[in-house]
């Protein structure tokens, strides 16, 4: 359970680096996507704090320019919300930047690379029609407006139900602790939202296409 947890950890950290065809996605090319990731995640936390910070000043400067009135007061108090969200992100991507070169070492294990590379092989052939199945339970969302890591982490979901066999609820469980570790609280609940509604869809299908098949034996 632990060396597939890393490993899906890794291919979502590495997915968005895959080579342009699945043939080149090879052992030795797993440790180059991860070295890409690392920079790319860090490069993301630096950018999100330095955002963070400007939203902190300029949350600051509100408060201490505004008057008492109620509207000016809570506005202010919203964008240090707001910024505060945005602080607690970038930290979340510093965090988990730090702690790649653990996951780098451990994808040295032969059934971590092996997972990992299965997940990214199989997200990176039936992409399309993950993004189809994705497109079609999505509520008012589009799916190539979502934040990056959120679409990353339903692809691999999708992937791993439709094409690794794994069961539904552990598939959900662990696209929430994705969404926990690498996004926020709004995200790991769409995400399990999102994931249900396409877990009900499929077997709203299989059901009907039983009860097609019943008739057709009892005619």
């Amino acid at each position: 359970m632990q060396a597939r947890r890393t490993a899906r950890e890794l291919a979502l950290l590495g997915i968005s680096q895959l080579p342009a065809t699945s043939e080149r996605l090879e052992t030795q090319e797993l440790h180059d996507v991860l070295i890409a990731a690392v920079r790319t995640l860090t490069a993301e936390g630096q950018e999100s704090l330095e955002t963070a910070v400007s939203e902190l000043q300029r949350s600051s400067d509100r408060l201490l320019s505004s008057q008492i009135r109620a509207n000016d007061l809570q506005s202010a108090r919203t964008m240090v919300y707001e910024a505060i969200e945005l602080v607690q992100g970038a930290i979340n991507r510093l965090s988990t930047a730090i702690e790649l070169p653990e996951l780098v070492q451990l994808a040295n294990q032969q059934e971590v690379c092996n997972y990992a590379l299965d997940i990214l092989i199989q997200v990176n052939t039936h992409k399309a029609e993950i993004d189809q199945l994705l497109t079609d339970v999505l509520v008012d969302w589009q799916l190539n407006r979502l934040p990056r890591i959120d679409r990353d982490i339903l692809r691999i979901a999708v992937a791993e139900l439709m094409y690794l066999d794994l069961k539904e609820q552990v598939a959900i469980n662990e696209a929430i602790e994705l969404a926990k570790r690498y996004s926020d609280e709004e995200s790991y609940r769409f995400v399990n939202g999102v994931l249900r509604r396409f877990v009900d869809k499929l077997k709203a299908e299989e059901q009907g296409t039983g009860n097609r098949e019943q008739v057709i034996g009892n005619g």
